[in-house]
């Protein structure tokens, strides 16, 4: 099936059996090989070109299919020479698919192909990201994505004001000031005021489609990206690619935010449509600044992530923990890195897209600290602070306060579960992203008990952990994602999957478990169980 479908930018997209097939064999094809079905591997055959093919030594597993045997094409030896190290280059050869079912669009001008079978996430960025294509590194590639999603963001937000883009020297000392003489936690409010907006304002906002950001701003965002992404360390999951598939499912959630439309009922919407008429989404779609803070806290919130729990940086007593009065080491060190570099000279043509007023420089600071706060969920204030604002906001009980302050709490904790659902995003994706990620979590933790760094032998405990995660955070998360009433049909996916994933864990956990250990951990002799605390979430 195919046609063109209505959005935000009209395109042409595929559907159906075949596309989701096929997109499932992209996940386990390999660089400068073509792969065939059974189906078409006969077709091949009956025109006489048997010798062309040769079966693949294993089978594939495709989630509704089963197993299926799939074909290598003979070709010749590839040719070496390079493309033009531009994202340009390289976009007609390897289209940035959203998830495995090739819901692609992780730019709005990129190529998309959506499936009927999708729960819309991103696929773990499937282009061969282990190799370099045209003269772009893996890290260069998610990069110019990154720059993709937040430009397109940064046109909403100016087309929200107007189209005004003015120096913003002015705010020099307020920049300074802003995050000052406190850590980053002691900032952090347990509601957000967002911007109130009116029918009349909405109404007056340009087309984004016709804003440029300005090729210096672009030049700085591409620079300034490129160095969140070096602050990122060598670890096997905390990495810049994880950073990515976070913001990715972040954009996703926020894609899929609903609204009241014209009719009785609530549509989904199909891009990030950033007018809420009726305040549905508790204004979070009105407004850009929001949506783009919250991306921006997707991409910055593990920087310089050490590979280890936060629990370990405070038992090693180390500059950091002592500095973030042994809370939220990681998260905190996180903002204030990222931070400092965003508010150097050589960005303010950036920032300036970003704000013009100070109420927005402080709501969009504000918003980054509350964003990448929510991702440290083992910290018992904060989980404590999460409930009680969660039961006060939606759980029917009347409260004599102005609406405002009720729909800034509802959007408040909206914009907590979303950033904690993304970052962990690869539990509530088909089963073999999820067993990606988990063995990448699995290496990691192993290496940091391997070098002394933590308490516990991961191998022991991982089987059980993961049952416990999916029972007491993933599961419940992905409830809560359902009954915030914002997200549409993908709550829906996100708890399927979720639920999938944990009941093919207690089939297949053990057995999975067994190998992660033999590759990771076969030079580790067996201890006797201690009462340590659980594996830290990801």
């Amino acid at each position: 099936t195919a046609g063109v479908l209505r959005g935000e930018r009209s395109r042409f997209q595929l559907f159906g059996d075949t596309m989701n097939t096929a997109a499932r064999m992209e996940h386990t094809g390999e660089r400068n090989r073509i792969q065939l079905t059974q189906t078409t591997a006969d077709l091949v055959k009956e025109a006489g070109y048997g010798r062309w093919i040769v079966p693949r030594s294993n089978t594939i597993f495709v989630k509704g299919k089963g197993n299926m045997q799939t074909y290598w094409m003979k070709t010749t030896k590839p040719s070496t020479s390079k493309r033009k190290s531009t994202l340009s280059s390289i976009r007609s050869d390897i289209p940035l698919t959203i998830d495995e079912t090739a819901e692609t669009e992780l730019s709005s001008d990129t190529q998309s192909v959506q499936s009927e079978d999708t729960n819309g996430l991103d696929d773990e960025f499937n282009l061969n990201l282990d190799t370099d294509v045209g003269g772009m590194t893996k890290t260069d590639r998610l990069v110019e994505w990154n720059v993709e999603t937040m430009s397109s963001l940064l046109q909403h937000i100016i087309a929200s004001r107007g189209g005004a883009v003015q120096p913003i020297d002015s705010l020099r000392d307020i920049e300074a000031a802003v995050g000052r003489g406190r850590t980053v936690l002691e900032e952090f409010e347990p509601i957000v005021h967002l911007k109130q907006l009116d029918a009349k304002e909405l109404g007056e906002r340009l087309d984004p489609s016709t804003i440029d950001i300005g090729e210096a701003a672009r030049s700085q965002l591409r620079k300034f990206l490129s160095m969140i992404a070096s602050l990122y360390q060598d670890n096997s999951f905390h990495n810049f690619e994880h950073a990515s598939h976070v913001t990715a499912s972040v954009k996703k959630l926020l894609s899929r935010i609903v609204k009241v439309g014209d009719g009785n009922g609530l549509d989904s919407q199909t891009s990030v449509e950033m007018v809420d008429h009726a305040g549905h989404s508790y204004g979070i779609s009105s407004d850009p600044l929001t949506q783009c803070a919250v991306v921006f806290s997707a991409i910055i919130h593990d920087a310089d992530h050490p590979g280890v729990p936060n629990a370990q940086l405070v038992k090693e007593n180390t500059e950091k923990a002592q500095a973030y009065k042994n809370k939220s080491v990681a998260e905190q060190n996180s903002v204030d890195l990222a931070w400092q570099i965003f508010m150097q000279d050589e960005y303010k043509d950036l920032r300036a897209c970003f704000y013009q007023t100070e109420e927005d420089l402080r709501r969009f600071r504000q918003l980054v600290v509350n964003t990448v706060m929510a991702t440290d969920i083992v910290d018992k204030e904060l989980q404590a602070l999460r409930k009680k604002r969660w039961d006060a906001a939606f759980s029917g009980v009347f409260m004599y306060e102005p609406e405002s302050v009720s729909l800034d709490r509802k959007a408040t904790i909206v914009i907590e579960h979303l950033i904690q659902a993304s970052d962990v995003a690869h539990t509530m994706q088909h089963w073999h992203i999820y067993q990606k990620w988990n063995e990448r979590l699995f290496a990691e933790m192993s290496a940091a008990y391997k070098a002394g760094r933590l308490g516990f032998n991961p191998a022991e405990k991982w089987y059980q952990g993961e049952i416990g995660f999916y029972d007491h955070y993933i599961i419940p998360l992905a409830k809560k994602l359902k009954d915030c009433g914002v997200f549409g049909v993908a709550s829906d996916e996100y708890l399927n999957y979720a639920l999938e994933n944990r009941q093919e864990w207690e089939e297949k956990g053990h057995a999975f478990v067994a190998q992660l250990t033999a590759k990771y951990m076969g030079d580790v002799e067996p201890e006797e169980e201690k009462t340590e605390p659980q594996p830290a979430k990801p």
